[in-house]
This record gives structure tokens, C-alpha cells and sequence, in this order.
């Protein structure tokens, strides 16, 4: 049974899972915005925004945790030099999730997250 469980397993096994919560925050990083099933962009949520709070303070030790997660330099300083001193007076609540559409070919409910 699932109850009250941490996390989503999304059906993949735990290495897929990371590697897919890696490309989905790397994308996300880059562009600001994308859009996916919306399950996977509630996962992406709680992600995303723990490293921009980790990102917020901006030093060495914060690079070097990013960079950890994410495996990829240019997101790693974009989202250190750009995206994080945006939120540097708030508190939470860096994303936004919008349901949008069901996917035509399996009906499944898609959303857009983007950074607010």
C-alpha cells in the first residue's frame, strides 16, 4: 500500500526516475517553460524547487550540489546566475503548474510548469 508515501514512482525504476527528473529539469531550466503529463510536473515541482532554494545562496558549495543533480554546467549556471536571484525575497512556491489539455493519443491529462 501507498500510504502517505514520499514520492511518485512513475513506473520506472529508481535510476530512470532520476535520469528523468534530471532531463526534465534541465529542460525546464532552459526554456522556463515546458509541458508534460501531470504527474510528472508535481514531481518536477518539488524538485526543481528545492534546488532553487540551494541555488538562492549562490556560493561554491551551492554549485557544486546543483551541479550533482543536474550534470550539465550551462543549466547549472543558468539557474545560479539567473533564474535564483529573481527569488531572492521569497520564500517558496518558485513554480506553477496549469493543467492544459488531454494528449490525443492516450488520453492522458497534460500540464505546463513554468517558473513564476
Amino acid at each position: 500500500m501507498r500510504h502517505n508515501h514520499g514520492y511518485r514512482k512513475l513506473g520506472r525504476t529508481s535510476s530512470h526516475r532520476k535520469a528523468l527528473l534530471k532531463n526534465l529539469a534541465i529542460a525546464l531550466i532552459e526554456h522556463k517553460k515546458i509541458e508534460t503529463g501531470v504527474f510528472k510536473a508535481k514531481e518536477l515541482q518539488s524538485y526543481i524547487e528545492k534546488l532553487v532554494t540551494i541555488a538562492r545562496v549562490g556560493d561554491f558549495n551551492s554549485h557544486r550540489f546543483i551541479f550533482s543533480y543536474l550534470q550539465d554546467k550551462s543549466a547549472t549556471k543558468k539557474l545560479i546566475a539567473e533564474i535564483a536571484p529573481g527569488y531572492a525575497d521569497r520564500k517558496g512556491g518558485y513554480t506553477r503548474i496549469q493543467r492544459t489539455r488531454l494528449r490525443r493519443g492516450d488520453a492522458s491529462l497534460m500540464a505546463t510548469i513554468e517558473f513564476v
